[in-house]
């Protein structure tokens, strides 16, 4: 929902730069990997207790003093959903994502699901599964909206409808594809619309990274 590329590309050259490294070859295998296993094969020699306190403090300055932007149509699809009918899985932390949704003015979701509230990250489907029992979804009826392949991973083992987002290519496996948020919000309101009509629920749980 928020344009964080540059935000993360920068907190990362940051990290990078203090213990001496790449930033492009870092920034490259943090987007596969958590935190923890980015640290493992970055800096195998280094406390990765240490690495992860120095992440977390350039995070949290760059969610007190970044600059950030909603995508397209993503206040238009946050506002047009229940406030109970969607939340938000990130491979972050909550204040983070609180503090980032407020700096973009959205909405905040209702439900969010980060790296505290699981043991496995994406593409394990844990994140999204805990994500539809606390909005009291049945998985097949959620739709998981995502832009990057972990992600949609995630959502398919987790047996969920995923659609795929601001991409010029479909990730393998996506249901659908749209190639920016904006172009498809219509039918994600729609169907998390005719969802809610027919089970109570649903579920837009969304991620790409950190958010």
């Amino acid at each position: 929902m928020i344009d964080a590329v540059e935000n993360q590309r920068g907190v990362w050259a940051a990290w990078a730069a203090r213990y001496g490294r790449d930033p492009e070859e870092t920034y490259r295998v943090a987007l596969r990997t958590r935190p923890m296993e980015t640290f493992a094969e970055v800096v195998p020699d280094r406390d990765p207790r240490e690495c992860l306190a120095a992440l977390h403090a350039l995070e949290d300055d760059d969610v007190r003093s970044g600059v950030y932007s909603a995508f397209d149509g993503a206040r238009e699809l946050l506002t047009g959903l229940a406030p109970g009918a969607w939340g938000l899985v990130t491979s972050n932390y909550e204040h983070r994502v609180r503090g980032r949704f407020a700096r973009a003015g959205l909405p905040v979701p209702s439900v969010i699901v980060d790296a505290a509230a699981v043991a496995e990250g994406k593409p394990s489907p844990a994140p999204y599964l805990l994500a539809a029992e606390l909005l009291g979804a049945e998985p097949a009826d959620c739709l998981v909206v995502e832009d990057a392949p972990s992600g949609v991973a995630a959502g398919l083992r987790a047996g969920m409808q995923v659609w795929g987002v601001n991409a010029a290519v479909p990730v393998a496996g996506v249901h659908r594809h749209f190639a920016t948020l904006n172009e498809g919000v219509p039918e994600i309101l729609a169907f998390v619309s005719a969802t809610t009509r027919s089970s109570g629920a649903g579920a837009t749980p969304k991620a790409a990274g950190p958010s």
